[in-house]
């Protein structure tokens, strides 16, 4: 007999569903059983990016899952998915679960995330996935050097956000003459391949080229709708933003306080926690800011954007701004309980990790 939401069951019953001959296997630390009944996962009650369980209110996720297993669960035809995670007094059933998105890199699956039939509340997460207080968090000493010496400032906040780098190959230097910023972001970003972007890019020296006009082309939107260009030959140059060939805008920060910008927003893309909104009214993104500190620069991707940025120890936060009163909050955290007190301004998240 199926249990209902919320209840709390024996572990062997829950087993029980994925139907007669289940097979088992370990992900990410999960007891995954499937059968012809369905699929059974059961998560232990923890908060790890190294771990399976659940990930937020709205989403469940799965590591170290085998792709053929993946498979069976997508499509039109695919299996009943039941969720649970393992309390003091057996495993408690979250209900069923569905396909939200895989990732693969070069056809191996990285993470599978369900997405739970019914969002959890305050209460059932804090249960599921029992909040913690960070050991340290990244500091703002660089914000002290932001309107002096910006290579500084770059330097400590990417060494403050960011792992230290892994081993990696010898760099491979630019071909031609590059201005000095530039030089040492890629001395940065060495070990730290997240630095060069996941959402927007910088090119790696490797790819840099320079187009008809001597302009050095140096990095790109994702999806190839804008380009960044710069003048190869001058210490600190304007960065100029390209929809297309015929129309460049001049960035209102020079290519020193731009990589600043840059690294910002790619920290809050590549944060381990994020919280996305949608529209936001103007001033409950000032409410949400007023005990942040904004970053000491012009707005950033103009004129395309207006996008400011406000931090605090480990968290940054990008806010666009628009003629309509209303304006868009990206936020990335290094830690979970950074996100919880977003829940006290009324927002309505597109995506929340919280």
């Amino acid at each position: 007999m199926q249990p209902r939401r919320l209840d709390i069951v024996d572990a062997v019953e829950a087993v029980g569903l994925a139907g007669a001959g289940a097979e088992v296997f370990n992900a990410g630390g999960a007891e995954l059983a499937v059968g012809p009944g369905g699929a059974v996962i059961i998560a232990e009650a923890v908060d790890d990016l190294a771990a399976s369980g659940v990930w937020s209110s709205e989403t469940f996720r799965l590591l170290g899952l085998p792709g053929a297993i993946a498979e069976r669960w997508l499509g039109p035809e695919a299996q009943l998915i039941h969720l649970f995670v393992r309390v003091e007094q057996g495993v408690l059933y979250l209900g069923e679960g569905h396909h939200a998105v895989s990732n693969w890199t070069d056809d191996v699956l990285k993470d599978y995330e369900l997405r739970i039939d019914h969002p959890l509340s305050v209460e059932v997460l804090d249960r599921v996935r029992p909040p913690s207080t960070p050991s340290a968090l990244p500091g703002l000493k660089w914000l002290e050097h932001v309107n002096g010496d910006r290579a500084t400032a770059l330097r400590l906040f990417v060494e403050g956000w960011h792992p230290a780098p892994a081993p990696s190959a010898e760099p491979v230097a630019p071909s031609g003459p590059v201005p000095a910023a530039l030089t040492e972001f890629y001395r940065l970003a060495e070990g730290r391949p997240q630095v060069l972007g996941v959402q927007n890019f910088i090119c790696s020296a490797a790819e840099l080229r320079t187009d008809g006009e001597g302009l050095l082309l140096f990095g790109h939107e994702n999806q190839g709708g804008f380009e960044w260009f710069l003048d190869p030959s001058e210490d600190d140059p304007i960065v100029w933003t390209a929809e297309d060939p015929s129309e460049r805008h001049a960035e209102r920060e020079r290519l020193s306080g731009f990589l600043i910008q840059f690294s910002l927003f790619e920290a809050v893309m590549s944060a381990p926690y994020k919280a996305w909104s949608r529209r936001v009214p103007e001033p409950i993104a000032d409410e949400l800011t007023r005990g942040l500190r904004r970053v000491p620069l012009k707005t950033w991707m103009w004129p395309l954007w207006q996008t400011s940025f406000y931090v605090a120890p480990g968290l940054v936060v990008a806010e666009d701004r628009n003629e309509d009163e209303e304006c868009y909050v990206w936020v990335g955290a290094v830690h979970r309980s950074l996100l919880r007190p977003l829940t006290d301004f009324g927002i309505q998240w597109q995506y929340f990790e919280g």
